[in-house]
């Protein structure tokens, strides 16, 4: 027979909005259970060095995740290492299924599943993660100043990226698969305007390559589409911008969405289409994207669903 857990309030996911909500929920004296998901600490524990979370001039992605965790730990937050297969939100208490077998009902739910960045899918791309090659510019492009960089991709996130590095790069080379970019036009008359940012249009990246001791980028060969022809670029660093998946596969079908599957909230506050039910962090969030601003959410859905709760009382 399968084991019950029941817990006022059940927090599936464990980046910086899991764990904060960890943290509040607890003190609130909720008693939460957090699951954490198949990447525990989600996309921090992907990169090398933080520099931008307040509190900490500089700290390991992945020694960051850790704090967060025993910090909610420590309040009294119940840390559970499984992953939650089903969500069934159609009657209360809610009830959560996980890959254990384990099933957890819960009187409020706190989604903070995340997203994930969209990659490309070579070989070396993920050889390079972390050492080079990156998917947020305002994580890490402190760290190319004065180098020459490359972007990959053609809409909103790939032009802001472009032209948030120009901040720190002597030169950025934005790398797309046609002649025309996707993103909105007034993006795209400061992108041509800005003369660090040069566009390299019908080509598509082939491979990173760079150095094994110590690990780092040194160029990138680039293809073009319509010759064939195969060219290397020198950079430093290579940001792919080809957008986010929002982690929405539990509730992709029974919350309400927008701009492409993020879950929709209440404005200023963490409340979904479904009562009792929150979500925070970048499930949420396609704008900021952020560790500071996922943990601000987390406080809000942990306080929103201690307000739920009490009405239900």
């Amino acid at each position: 027979m399968a084991d019950t857990k029941h817990t006022k309030v059940l927090i599936i996911g464990s980046g910086p909005a899991g764990y904060t909500a960890g943290v509040y929920a607890s003190r609130a004296m909720l008693e939460p259970i957090l699951v954490q998901g198949i990447e525990p600490g989600g996309q921090l524990t992907t990169t090398t060095e933080v520099e931008n979370y307040p509190g900490f001039t500089e700290v390991q992605g992945p020694d960051l995740m850790v704090k967060m965790q025993e910090h909610a730990a420590a309040m009294g937050c119940e840390i559970i290492g499984d992953i939650i297969t089903n969500l069934d939100m159609s009657e209360r208490p809610f009830k959560a299924t996980g890959d254990s077998g384990t099933i957890y009902t819960a009187d409020a739910v706190i989604l903070a599943t995340g997203a994930r960045a969209k990659w490309l899918g070579l070989e070396s791309e993920e050889k390079f993660k972390g050492f080079g090659v990156s998917a947020c510019a305002t994580c890490d492009g402190f760290f190319y100043r004065g180098q020459e960089i490359v972007v990959i991709g053609g809409g909103n996130t790939a032009v802001e990226e472009a032209l948030f590095l120009t901040n720190f790069a002597s030169k950025v080379t934005l790398i797309h698969r046609r002649d025309e970019l996707r993103a909105e036009k007034i993006l795209q008359d400061r992108l041509m305007k800005n003369e660090k940012i040069e566009p390299l249009w019908f080509h598509t990246l082939e491979e990173v390559v760079g150095d094994d001791n110590p690990l780092g980028v040194t160029g990138v060969k680039v293809r073009n589409v319509k010759t064939d022809e195969v060219s290397e670029i020198p950079c430093a660093g290579v940001f792919v911008a080809i957008g986010h998946s929002p982690a929405n596969e539990l509730v992709k079908d029974t919350l309400e969405m927008h701009n492409g599957g993020y879950v929709q909230v209440k404005p200023g506050s963490t409340e979904t289409s479904v009562p009792g039910v929150f979500a925070a962090g970048d499930l949420t969030d396609h704008v900021y994207r952020q560790a500071v601003t996922s943990a601000g959410m987390g406080c809000m859905a942990a306080l929103d669903a201690e307000r739920f709760l009490a009405g239900q009382d």
